[in-house]
Order: C-alpha cells, then structure tokens, then sequence
C-alpha cells in the first residue's frame, strides 16, 4: 500500500513538472481546457485546505498562477524554487557561509585521491573508506562538506549548505516551531541551486535571458547553440583554489562563475584551455622521468610532490 502511495505521488509530481515545463509554449487545445479546468479546481481546493495559517506568499501567488496548479503546499514550494533558479543560487550559498566551513575539512575526492597526494595508486585503510563517505568523484562535482560522512549534521539538517530545514522544505521557521523538520535532509532552494550547480547547461533559458540574450565573450546576440560555460575552468579551480574557504568555492560553480556564450567561441575557449592541460601534463610527465632517472641513482628528494588533475578530460570548463 505504502509503495503505491509513493508510486502515486510520483506521478503526480512528474505530472505537474510536465505540464509547467510545456505550458508557456502556448494555451492548450479546445480538447483539454474543460480537463485542465476541472483538475486546478481540485488542486487548487486540496491546496487551500492543507495550507496552514502561515505561508510564504510569494510561493502561493507562483503556484495558483501555474498551468497546473500544485495540489499541495510541498510541491508549491518546489515549483516555486524550480522556476526561480537563479534566485535558488544566491540563497543557498548564502546559507553555506552562514554554517562556514567545518573544522578540520578539506576538499577531496574519492577517486584518484592518492594518486593526487602520495602520488600511488593505493585508495587507503579501510578506516580512510568511511571518512571518504560522500567525497565527489570528479572535481566538477560542487565540494559539499555536509554530505560527507564525519562532517554530516544528522536529520533535519540540509545536506548541502548545513542549515535546518523547516516545514516543506523552507530554510526559515515560518511557523516558530523551534526544531527542525527531521524527515527532511535538503532544502527545496539548495536541491534546485545543486541541479544549477551540476547541470548548468539544463538552465542556458534562464542564463541568456539574464544576460539579455548577449554572448558574455563578443557581445553579439546569442544563437540558438550558444553554451554554458565556466568563465574559470574548474580544473583550474582544483588546481590553484581548492585551499579556499568552502563557500567562497561554491561560487565557481553557481552564477558568479556561470556564462553563456555563441558555440563557436567556446570551442576556442575550450581549444586553448585543453592546450593548457596538456603542457601542465607534459610538464608533469617530464618531472616524473627525472624522478624516475634519480631514483635509480638514489638521488631522489623525499620532498618531491607530484600534482595531478584526478578524473580530468581535455574540454572540460
């Protein structure tokens, strides 16, 4: 019974994120508008009697304002965060820095963690396995200290910025309860700010029309194909910035650092950046062939550090 319930609300939602994404491509057929009538009247009349006394009205305004409107007041919520991205953005790296950085973190990866610091191929103990427990796998994965297993806050708590987490997934205790919400782990701003974070390209709408439909790069008029890109590469975030604090990181990935700009001149950028990786590579390789060569000789600095981009690929920005 249980599972089916889930299945249900599943649906529901997938249904409703549908219908946003669909409705403003223009009004639907003759066919549909006594189905589509019919069915906000009973979202609307499920969703004003589930809210109670106290809710954000910015959200309830969004929500009765949708081509289909959200039946209850966590999918409002959800709705509301999806379609204000960019504001999402600033929230939830707002949230980070007010939690800080936790004592005794440092931004790591899982895979290829030793080959970058002791420059073997060996992973660690078994006992460094758990501590790497939500580590990234690629430095294109945001740092979120919060989700790994020594710095997690528990239940109610929000996995990515730290902060509690309140009814319906708000970041503010409207309802002055005094506790967090313990069934919850994200805050419905930071999930939408994370989908921005990890898949900047889903969002290229929102980010040309803030640009006012202009190349970041030429200034020209941004084609249908233009891209998002990193005005920073995030390789060279890992390389050069990843002693900074946490929450001035997050911002390499959210829209400080975001730009959209016409394909042509990000293959260039990307053109010269993959040139750039691979000069440091080739410098990498020749370093190793000398420790090699005073190796044999056993002429070898204990000092010697190697640097490696882990999980890198030429292109990425």
């Amino acid at each position: 019974m249980a599972k089916r319930a889930s299945r249900t609300a599943e649906a529901r939602t997938a249904e409703v994120q549908a219908a946003e994404e669909v409705g403003p491509a223009g009004p639907p057929s003759p066919a549909a508008l006594p189905w589509r009538e019919a069915r906000n009247a009973a979202a609307r009349a499920r969703l004003e009697k589930s809210l109670p006394a106290v809710f954000p009205a910015p959200v309830l305004h969004h929500a009765l304002a949708r081509p289909l409107v959200p039946p209850t007041p966590r999918l409002a919520v959800e709705s509301y965060w999806r379609h204000h991205i960019l504001r999402a953005d600033r929230l939830a790296r707002a949230l980070a820095a007010r939690s800080g950085q936790p004592e005794g973190w440092a931004w790591r990866l899982a895979a290829g963690e030793g080959l970058a610091e002791t420059g073997s191929g060996e992973t660690g103990s078994a006992g460094e396995g758990l501590a790497r427990k939500g580590l990234p796998f690629s430095f294109r994965m945001p740092p979120a200290p919060f989700r790994e297993a020594p710095h997690h806050r528990g239940k109610g708590h929000c996995c990515v910025c730290g902060q509690p987490v309140y009814r319906f997934g708000w970041h503010r205790d409207l309802w002055g309860t005094g506790a967090p919400n313990r069934n919850a782990s994200w805050h419905a701003a930071c999930v939408a700010a994370w989908k921005l974070w990890i898949a900047p390209s889903d969002h290229v709408k929102e980010l040309k029309r803030r640009q006012g439909h202009r190349c970041a790069e030429s200034g020209k008029r941004l084609l249908r194909t233009a891209e998002v890109d990193h005005r920073v590469p995030l390789y060279r975030i890992w390389r050069e910035e990843r002693a900074r604090p946490w929450p001035e990181l997050l911002g390499y990935w959210g829209l400080p650092n975001l730009q959209v700009v016409n394909r042509a001149i990000h293959a260039g950028k990307c053109a010269a950046e993959a040139g750039e990786r691979a000069r440091v590579r080739r410098g990498a390789g020749r370093a190793e062939e000398a420790c090699g060569a005073e190796e044999a000789y056993g002429l070898a600095s204990p000092d010697l550090v190697q640097a490696r981009d882990p999980r890198s690929h030429a292109g990425e920005g």
